[in-house]
C-alpha cells in the first residue's frame, strides 16, 4: 500500500506535510516527500489525513471487557472483592476468548496494534489476538501466598507452557511474557523463583507496582519499611526488561532504581483517577530518563479502550496534580503513546514510520471540524482528537480496520457472544 499526499509524524515527533509511505508485506519500504518510482499496490489518498504510527497499550485486561461497567462509584477494596474477583471466579476458556475478541476490536477502531496484557486463560487469549490480526506481549500472572515452590503452582505451570509454546507466534505478534501479579499477592519465595525463571529463560516481566497508597504502605510494613520498587529490585525481578504497571506511589529512590534497572513504567491515567489511586509523576520519571509509556487498564476500571482520550489524560494529569501547566508536552504524549510503548514491548522494530520497522499505522481525519483550525496539529491530536477520528489501522502491514469495518472480525458475533458468556456468569452469581 502506498500512502499518497499525506501529513504524517516523523521520528522526532515532527509534522511532516505531503509525504510518501510505502508499505510491502511487514514492513515499512519507503518514506520521502517525492512519489516513489515503485509500484506499493493499493493507493491510500492523504489529503485531510495523518498518518502516525500505531498506538501500543502498555498495561491492559483485555477479557475484562465482560466486566465493562460492573462496579461503579466504588472504593478499591470493595471494588475487588465485591465485584471483580466473585465475577472472574467464574469465567472459563470461552468467555475469556470472546471478551478478548471484543477488546481487539475496540482497540483497532481507536489505534491500537499491540497490548501488553495480563490474565488467565492465556491459550484463549493469545488465539483471539491473533485471529484480530493484532499483537500482544502476554503475561499468565503468578500469585501466590504460602510457601509453595513456584514449579508446583499452576499459574507458573501455565506460564512456562505458554512461554515454550506460543512465544514468537504469528511471526512475532505474540511476545509471551512472565508476570508476578504484585507484591501483595506473593511472597519473598514466589518474588525470587520467578525472577531467577525469567533471567533462565529470557523472558520479560510484567508487574503490578505501587499502585495505591495502601498497597505501598502494607509492603514497608510486611517487608522492613522497603517501598514495592526496592522490594522486587532487592530479589531480582528487574534483571531484564520489565513493564511496571501503575507505579503511581514512588519514592526518589524508587525512580532511581528504575532508571538504574531500565524498567519501563505504564502508567493509567485514567484507571488511577477513577479508582483515586493518585497520580503518577511522569515528569520526575522522565527526568530520571525512565521510559513511560501509557496503559489503559481494563475496561472495568476505564471503561474503554479509547486510546487518544487516554493519551490526553496522560497529559492531563500532572498538570492538575502539580498545578502546572507547562508539564507533558503534547510532543511526549504522543511518544508515550508510540514509540515509548513499542520498545516497552520489546518490538525494537515498532513505533515509527521509519524504513525497516513494522508497519503499525494509525490514519486519522484531521478535516473534521474537532480539529479545525490547525495552530499545531500535535497540540490537536493530544487535545481535540477524539477515538472516532481513526480512519484505518494497519498492523504488520495488514489493514485491521477502516472507516467502520472490521476486516479480521465478525464485530457483531463478537459483540453478541461477550453479552451472551456475560449473562452466564451473571447467572451463576445471582
Amino acid at each position: 500500500m502506498l500512502f499518497k499526499d499525506v501529513t504524517m509524524i516523523g521520528e522526532n515527533e515532527e509534522i511532516i506535510r505531503g509525504a510518501y509511505v510505502g508499505v510491502k508485506g511487514k514492513f515499512i519500504e519507503y518514506v520521502g516527500t517525492e512519489a516513489p518510482r515503485e509500484d506499493f499496490g493499493r493507493v491510500h489518498e492523504g489529503r485531510g489525513r495523518l498518518l502516525m504510527p500505531g498506538f501500543y497499550n502498555a498495561h491492559a485486561h483485555s477479557p475484562m471487557t465482560l466486566l465493562r461497567g460492573y462496579g461503579e462509584n466504588l472504593r478499591l477494596h470493595e471494588w475487588l472483592h465485591d465485584r471483580m474477583f466473585p465475577f472472574e471466579a467464574k469465567l472459563y476458556g470461552e468467555a475469556v476468548y470472546w471478551g478478548t475478541l471484543l477488546a481487539m476490536a475496540e482497540s483497532m477502531r481507536f489505534g491500537v496494534v499491540s497490548t501488553t496484557d495480563m490474565y488467565d486463560f492465556g491459550e484463549e487469549s493469545v488465539k483471539a489476538v491473533l485471529e484480530s490480526g493484532l499483537k500482544v506481549n502476554f503475561g499468565r500472572p503468578v500469585i501466590c501466598f504460602g510457601d509453595e515452590d513456584i514449579y508446583g503452582l499452576k499459574s507458573f505451570r501455565e506460564a512456562m507452557a505458554l512461554l515454550e509454546g506460543l512465544n514468537g507466534a504469528g511471526d512475532g505478534r505474540v511476545v509471551i511474557d512472565l508476570s508476578l501479579h504484585a507484591e501483595y499477592t506473593s511472597t519473598e519465595k514466589t518474588v525470587r523463583q520467578l525472577a531467577e525463571a525469567r533471567l533462565e529463560k529470557g523472558a520479560g516481566m510484567h508487574v503490578h507496582v505501587a499502585e495505591t497508597e495502601q498497597e505501598t504502605r502494607g509492603c514497608a510494613e510486611r517487608h522492613g519499611g522497603k517501598t514495592p520498587v526496592a522490594y522486587l529490585a532487592g530479589l531480582g525481578l528487574f534483571e531484564g526488561r520489565t513493564t511496571a504497571a501503575h507505579c503511581v506511589w514512588l519514592t526518589e529512590e524508587d525512580m532511581g532504581i528504575l532508571a538504574e534497572k531500565g524498567v519501563d513504567v505504564a502508567t493509567c491515567p485514567v484507571s488511577n483517577m477513577k479508582l483515586a489511586s493518585g497520580v503518577c509523576d511522569v515528569p520526575a520519571l522522565l527526568a530520571k530518563g525512565v521510559n513511560v509509556a501509557i496503559g489503559t487498564d481494563g475496561v472495568a476500571s476505564n471503561n474503554s479502550l479509547n486510546y487518544i482520550e487516554e493519551m490526553k489524560f496522560f497529559a492531563l494529569a500532572n498538570k492538575s496534580a502539580k498545578g502546572d501547566p507547562t508539564l507533558i508536552s503534547p510532543a511526549e504524549a504522543v511518544r508515550a503513546a508510540t514509540l515509548a510503548g513499542a520498545r516497552s514491548q520489546g518490538r525494537r522494530d515498532c513505533g515509527l514510520i521509519k524504513v525497516g520497522y513494522r508497519a503499525d499505522l494509525a490514519v486519522l481525519d484531521i478535516s473534521a471540524p474537532n480539529m479545525r483550525p490547525v495552530h499545531n496539529l500535535l497540540n490537536n491530536v493530544v487535545y481535540s482528537a477524539s477515538g472516532g477520528d481513526v480512519l484505518l489501522t494497519m498492523a504488520d502491514g495488514a489493514v485491521v480496520y477502516e472507516k467502520g469495518e472490521y476486516l479480521t472480525l465478525d464485530v457483531e458475533r463478537v459483540a453478541f457472544e461477550a453479552e451472551k458468556a456475560t449473562e452466564k456468569i451473571l447467572g451463576e452469581l445471582s
